[in-house]
């Protein structure tokens, strides 16, 4: 009798380990639509729509962009999201309908808080009727009182009913997929690409001024304003970086992910068009150009035509560095060499020291078109991203046109 009792105690013991392991096996987040915001400063909540799958992993969603991040490990209650190129990643814990904790970027030491629910919600909550209209092109200046600070852009928006979607582009590029709403007087922006977080807040007085602030991560805080003027034009990419006097040729001599040195003296680039691209694999429209140029390399075969990147990696070490460009070589497919130009900061006075015969490098991107002599013809700041909508399609234009010119010759 006591042989069965025991048998039958073990049983049931055994019975509810097998459902408490099943449930802690089936606990995972619920697939579907999901509302996230990270902590910035003054208190500010900085609020993004994502969409979850145990397949896809987490999909982000700006506007008309979505940015996937596929690598989402699952642990006892404690979940990891990584982006596939970029370094960022968020690290907390879950249950099946919501998940907190830091998003990460280890090699600038940061950390941003964040929280993230279940269910289909609005990106800005909104209790009120918008009382202005955004609809257009607005001249901005972004830390407007501060000399050192200060610089310029065009605000580019599109409002239906309260929704606004649009971006700023400055000189160096553009400001991603932004997407918010007018609530009353006020306009509030954001956007999470993996690399930056970023909330405008700004409000409107009488169709015609913005004045707000801009919020990048919990690091950074600037104020800007805008004056709507749909006849503003910011100064040509081309007309910013040139080379210094006493400079006619662009020179370097950097690794590729082979160790091996590459300089544009070598045999590959004599004689050829060669497009240089001044970038870093932690900067989203590098990104997006690097895109556009694989894809247009693989569609353009050309013996007199090559193409190569300049690496500048605020990752710590060379490895480290190293491992980033070779990610991006492989997520994108990159068919070109990229070589490291810098590790341990992105600077771009320490771009300068590497680059000497440039006036300055403003931008990540920026890219020098080099003819079939060597000479530099035209160097492009900044990169207007597929954000930007008829910016990026005159690009695609001039870019394509311009390629075939120095071809031709």
């Amino acid at each position: 009798m006591f042989q069965h009792s025991l048998v039958r105690v073990i049983s049931i013991i055994g019975v509810f380990y097998l459902l408490f392991a099943c449930n802690r096996e089936i606990s995972k987040p619920i697939e579907g639509e999901w509302r996230a915001t990270l902590e910035t400063m003054d208190g500010r909540e900085l609020p993004f729509l994502f969409t979850y799958s145990e397949k896809e992993g987490l999909t982000v969603l700006n506007a008309e962009e979505e940015v996937v991040f596929s690598d989402v490990t699952l642990k006892g209650d404690s979940i990891s999201i990584a982006h596939p190129i970029y370094e960022g990643v968020f690290k907390g814990v879950f249950t099946p309908d919501s998940i907190y904790g830091n998003f990460i970027k280890p090699s600038l030491n940061r950390a941003v808080p964040f929280v993230m629910t279940q269910g289909r919600k609005e990106r800005f909550t909104v209790s009120a009727a918008p009382k202005a209209t955004v609809t257009g092109s607005w001249e901005t200046v972004f830390s407007p009182d501060t000399p050192a600070d200060r610089y310029i852009a065009k605000g580019i928006f599109k409002q239906v009913g309260h929704k606004v979607t649009g971006t700023f582009r400055t000189t160096t590029g553009d400001y991603r997929y932004l997407d918010g709403s007018v609530e009353n007087d006020t306009l509030r922006l954001s956007t999470f690409d993996g690399a930056h977080a970023f909330l405008f807040e700004a409000k409107v007085q009488g169709d015609t001024l913005l004045e707000g602030l801009f919020y990048s991560g919990n690091h950074w805080k600037e104020p800007f304003t805008a004056q709507k003027n749909e006849a503003y034009e910011l100064p040509k990419a081309d007309s910013l970086t040139f080379l210094r006097e006493g400079y006619e040729k662009l020179e370097f001599s950097f690794p590729d992910t082979n160790g091996k040195e590459v300089s544009l003296a070598d045999d590959r680039f004599k004689n050829k068009v060669v497009i240089v691209q001044i970038m870093g694999t932690w900067c989203p429209n590098c990104l997006d150009e690097t895109r556009y140029y694989t894809d247009y390399y693989k569609k353009n075969k050309n013996e007199n035509l090559e193409f190569v990147s300049l690496a500048f990696e605020y990752a710590p070490t060379k490895e480290k560095a190293m491992t980033a460009i070779n990610r991006l070589k492989e997520k994108v497919g990159v068919p070109y060499p990229i070589l490291l130009a810098q590790y341990g900061s992105s600077d771009k006075q320490k771009a300068n020291q590497k680059l000497p015969m440039l006036s300055n490098v403003l931008s990540y991107p920026t890219t020098v078109f080099i003819d079939k002599t060597g000479t530099v013809r035209k160097i492009h700041t900044g990169f207007n991203g597929p954000a930007t909508g008829e910016k990026y399609d005159a690009f695609v234009k001039e870019f394509e046109s311009f390629v075939d010119k120095l071809l031709a010759e």
